[in-house]
């Protein structure tokens, strides 16, 4: 790692859900920078994010927008049936989601506090660098979803244990954990959590978590995989038994099962709530 990244760690803890499609997904301009990028390495494309998102933490005036980066392409080799590994690739999308991003924290922030993180000559001059054409079909499109401070419940439900797992480590910790799987199956199985949630507990945030995501994955194609990132706070809980302690709450809870709901939350929250109390503290 760069002198720059070892200054300063991941902090908040950040998780990412993405989606990762073929080659031929994408538009031909989009194919051209995937191609000019497909041969980095997954560390080095991770590094040289954190590297711009530092610069841009730095600056001298607050500006939290990139400028003129070439947006980043993650890489992820999937086992296809016939046991090849096939390359999928997710776009960072970094101006839209960052754009986004902004637009939140104006929703959730009142007074002066806004304009100092987020000036409004920053905002003018970041609209000025988009595209509005491809801007619109990529929030149309988006490829990742993040959230800090845990992953949250609903992601738990689209994976199983047994799914490909990949487990990063650094200097004797665990940076992140990547747990990926085929999007028909996440699909699948986001529907079987929301069929029962809507019988045993309709009244849960869960329910609507989990149907707004599985919207989300349905505007993909079907040979396209889904990675659920840890990012840094694998290092709190790995190894996570979170996929199935879900599983079995939302089962449970279809079955009436008050216990064994119980019984999984219980074991979710002793991992969980310790980071939730980290943010709290922050």
């Amino acid at each position: 790692m760069s002198r720059l990244g070892q200054v300063l760690r991941p902090f908040p803890y950040v998780s990412y859900l993405r989606v990762y499609e073929p080659l031929d997904a994408f538009s031909d301009a989009q194919q051209l920078a995937i191609l000019e990028q497909r041969a980095r390495e997954r560390e080095l494309t991770e590094e040289l994010e954190h590297e711009q998102s530092l610069r841009r933490i730095l600056r001298t005036v607050s500006d939290p927008f990139p400028h003129h980066e070439a947006d980043l392409v993650r890489v992820t080799h999937f086992p296809s049936l016939n046991g090849t590994t096939t390359p999928y690739y997710c776009p960072n999308q970094l101006a839209v989601r960052t754009t986004l991003a902004a637009e939140s924290l104006d929703q959730s922030l009142r007074g002066p506090l806004i304009d100092v993180l987020v000036p409004e000559i920053a905002r003018e001059a970041h609209q000025a660098r988009l595209d509005p054409d491809t801007f619109a079909d990529s929030v149309a499109r988006l490829y990742t979803r993040s959230a800090t401070w845990g992953v949250p419940f609903a992601w738990f439900a689209l994976i199983h244990e047994d799914d490909l797992t990949e487990v990063v480590e650094d200097d004797g910790r665990v940076s992140t954990v990547r747990i990926t799987a085929r999007i028909g199956d996440c699909i699948d199985r986001g529907r079987r959590s929301i069929a029962q949630l809507a019988v045993g507990a309709p009244e849960m945030d869960l329910l609507d978590e989990l149907t707004e995501i599985v919207e989300w994955l349905e505007i993909f194609r079907r040979d396209a995989v889904v990675e659920v990132d840890y990012g840094p706070v694998a290092d709190r809980v790995f190894p996570d038994d979170s996929p199935m302690d879900v599983r079995l709450g939302i089962e449970s809870l279809a079955e009436a099962d008050m216990m064994g709901a119980a019984a999984s939350y219980r074991r979710l929250a002793s991992r969980w709530i310790p980071i939730r109390q980290l943010a709290r503290a922050s």
